[in-house]
């Protein structure tokens, strides 16, 4: 086949939906992401595999796998939709906007620091449309694997020389009891007394119950009175309720503790220290407005390692309304 004639037979809806298939590894998922239904992303991946004359992905039973032209178009795929997004900024730069997409997930301890992160970047780039999903840290780490956004804000990144990442700010995890509790005026209290009360934890795969599992393991101490509730907010209210006891990220009770509805508790071996971190395949080049956000993450560090590290308090002003931007 001709260049020419695979220009011509080629488009660039075939090639977007190649593009979620073969990260989402899922003609379902691919078409939940695009707005699709499946027979549409099925017919656009037929087309496509007639254009370049080469099979893509083949199922064998519930499982799709990629076969080496399904390789050889993605490498071309990221180039092409790398040219277009740079050529989009810079005509936005011209005209004096930059626009986009910006697709974050993060683990759910993070989601007491995305939110300023991007009240910041979009005060300054309006017209970027962002997204988060808010995760634990088994589903980050498969939504990492499957390279479904552009960015994956978690802690306890693995030791993968094949991941690119960049520290933003620690996350300390402590643990708290409510005010009045016995082990408050304990002398030296530890692990082994904190464990003899019912632990509130999050579900398996969670960031913190899993750096809560290993320090108790280090520590020689058993977690046999558990109760296991679905959310850091659930487990907040548990501990507020005097339901049971827990170790939560700091910036996720910091305002409670301030008010006097839950106490920090000293133990020996705490607070487990991890620092958050913006992470992405190496081979997963970031687009143009997932570079502007990192170089503006970068910028805005001492920022926001000053704002958590002081008592709670309202941001300091962007000077811009959180206000639909408005097409004259």
């Amino acid at each position: 086949m001709t260049t020419p004639k695979l220009l011509n037979r080629l488009t660039f809806r075939q090639l977007q939906v190649f593009r979620a298939v073969y990260e989402q590894h899922s003609y379902s998922r691919a078409a939940e992401a695009l707005g699709l239904t499946q027979p549409a992303v099925s017919a656009q991946i037929r087309q496509l595999e007639q254009a370049i004359g080469q099979p893509l992905f083949k199922y064998a039973g519930r499982t799709l796998h990629l076969l080496p032209a399904a390789d050889a178009l993605a490498a071309s795929t990221r180039a092409i939709f790398g040219q277009v997004s740079r050529l989009q900024m810079t005509l936005s730069d011209m005209d004096g906007t930059i626009s986009g997409e910006l697709n974050l997930a993060a683990v759910s301890t993070a989601q007491y620091v995305v939110p300023h992160l991007l009240a910041r970047f979009r005060a300054h780039y309006p017209y970027v449309q962002v997204r988060l999903r808010v995760c634990n840290r088994s589903q980050a780490l498969v939504r990492l694997a499957e390279r479904r956004d552009d960015l994956v804000i978690m802690a306890r990144v693995p030791e993968d020389d094949e991941l690119t990442f960049m520290p933003i700010l620690d996350n300390e995890m402590i643990p708290v009891v409510w005010p009045g509790h016995p082990l408050l005026d304990a002398d030296r209290p530890t692990l082994e007394d904190f464990a003899r009360h019912y632990v509130l934890m999050r579900e398996p795969g969670s960031g913190v119950r899993s750096a809560f599992e290993e320090r108790a393991a280090e520590q020689d101490v058993t977690l046999s009175h558990a109760i296991e509730l679905g959310t850091n907010e659930a487990v907040k209210q548990g501990v507020m309720a005097q339901l049971g006891v827990a170790v939560l990220p700091r910036l996720a009770v910091r305002l409670e503790i301030e008010a006097g509805l839950l106490a920090p508790l000293d133990l020996p071996g705490f607070p487990l220290r991890h620092s958050w971190c913006t992470v992405h395949p190496r081979d997963h080049f970031p687009t143009p407005v997932t570079e502007l956000f990192l170089r503006f993450v970068r910028d805005h560090l001492d920022e926001l390692h000053e704002h958590f590290a002081a008592p709670p308090s309202p941001m300091p002003s962007h000077g811009v309304d959180c206000l639909p931007v408005t097409a004259y």
